[in-house]
């Protein structure tokens, strides 16, 4: 899927940028647009979709099951819906996964109320280390079936339940659970409910929020979401709006660089999804948000970012963990640059990611003469103003991680530092024109087979 490995090398410092960019398309949207189109009645139509590996592994499932996909122009698709219950594979059917967690909780979600599904389900080196018994366990609620039991990590096989009955749910901070929870519950009998007690992404509810039959939605100061079985989805048309995950990236080497100003347009301003810039913002950076407008229930505008320090180190509770869970690895580093000891709490999931991310993004702020030091749901971080780079390397194994390599790479490109990171086609999970990107900013790089 991923094409050769290959390293990247940087060694020089990113020069001062003016420059106005677009970013690849947000990937939860991307994903949730074929998931949720394939169980519609009609012809669904999505455009601007990240074609990444990602949403390629998307396609290539749904395709397995049944569900006839075609690409109109690039990055548009119209998707052909089956309707609720309809995905169908031959016994002993392979599913991989590929390297994401998005795609196998929610199709999981959706098979697990499938009728008469029995498929193998898997994902790469990295996605099969990742556990997935909170997933499981609620399937299983659902009278779904997985073997061998008691084994919580991938390969396994998945049994669909052919009486599904809807369950009460206490949703956490994750977003995929609760959507899993919710493309299970559409096709059961009965109602779902869902208490949601901390707040967390809400792409899934605001896909197929109108279907008023399907979804009720009551806010308040607990969220409560309502789900009725077995009513018919009307298709979806939507465009979808640049990553603010991928973004984040791109706003962090202007933050850290000097004299630069970015201009970044479409992305998507969700309020789930922004924490990496209100917590920026709160801390000094000068972030703006502009020309912003509602489409397909979800928010949209440009980013203008301009370069300079934070006036304090950087303080996350917990309660920012869910909005922010994608950019800690780049919070790291912007923490690792500004004098003072910053503190990120509630952070305990970073484990159960492509990697775990505290433990490998302390290895990489120990490769620049960062001190760190992290308890199993917190870190705290030693910043230095001006670091000392005589003798210093960034050094990134094979972690599968994009999220990391993206973050070391910034880093680099501000310190001036050389960086060597392994395994770096796994950027085109989320980012595929992230080096296209970064070029056009000035950055300097080589490429190592």
């Amino acid at each position: 899927m991923q094409g050769k490995s290959f390293s990247l090398l940087t060694k020089n410092i990113i020069k001062p940028f003016n420059k106005i960019i677009e970013v690849d398309s947000d990937k939860s949207l991307s994903i949730r647009s074929f998931l949720i189109g394939s169980l519609c009645q009609d012809i669904s139509r999505v455009s601007n979709v990240l074609e990444s590996e990602d949403v390629f592994s998307t396609i290539q499932c749904l395709k397995k099951l049944g569900v006839k996909i075609r690409k109109i122009k690039p990055k548009t698709y119209s998707i052909y819906g089956k309707g609720l219950g309809s995905l169908f594979g031959k016994r002993n059917l392979t599913l991989n996964f590929g390297n994401s967690g998005t795609l196998a909780r929610l199709l999981i979600g959706i098979l697990s109320t499938t009728p008469d599904i029995e498929v193998k389900v898997k994902g790469d080196k990295s996605l099969n280390k990742r556990n997935m018994e909170k997933l499981i366990n609620l399937m299983s609620e659902f009278g779904a079936e997985f073997f061998p039991k008691n084994k919580y990590h991938f390969p396994l096989k998945l049994i669909s339940t052919e009486m599904p009955v809807g369950i009460k749910y206490k949703a956490g901070v994750s977003a995929q659970l609760k959507s899993a929870v919710i493309l299970a519950a559409l096709n059961s009998y009965g109602k779902t409910e869902i208490l949601e007690e901390k707040k967390s992404r809400d792409h899934t509810e605001n896909i197929i929020c109108n279907n008023s039959k399907a979804i009720k939605i009551k806010k308040g100061k607990k969220k409560i979401i309502e789900i009725f079985g077995k009513r018919f989805l009307n298709s979806i048309n939507m465009s979808i709006p640049g990553d603010p995950s991928s973004a984040a990236f791109f706003a962090a080497l202007t933050i850290l660089n000097k004299n630069s100003t970015l201009k970044i347009k479409n992305v998507g301003l969700n309020p789930t999804r922004l924490g990496f810039y209100t917590l920026l913002k709160n801390h000094g950076a000068n972030i703006k948000f502009i020309s912003k407008r509602k489409k397909n229930n979800e928010l949209k505008g440009d980013i203008i970012i301009r370069s300079g320090k934070l006036r304090k180190p950087i303080f996350a509770p917990t309660s920012f963990y869910e909005k922010t869970t994608d950019e800690f690895p780049i919070l790291f580093c912007i923490a690792a640059l500004t004098k003072g000891v910053s503190v990120f709490k509630g952070i305990g999931d970073l484990a159960n990611k492509e990697s775990d991310r505290i433990k490998e993004m302390q290895k990489v702020l120990n490769n620049i003469g960062i001190k760190s030091n992290a308890t199993k749901n917190e870190i705290k971080i030693y910043g230095k103003s001006i670091l000392d780079k005589k003798n210093m390397k960034i050094t990134v194994p094979n972690l599968g991680d994009h999220r990391i390599c993206m973050s070391s790479t910034i880093l680099s490109l501000v310190t001036g530092i050389k960086a060597k990171i392994k395994n770096f086609e796994t950027v085109k999970t989320s980012s595929p024109n992230f080096l296209r990107i970064i070029k056009s900013l000035g950055a300097k790089f080589e490429i190592s087979k």
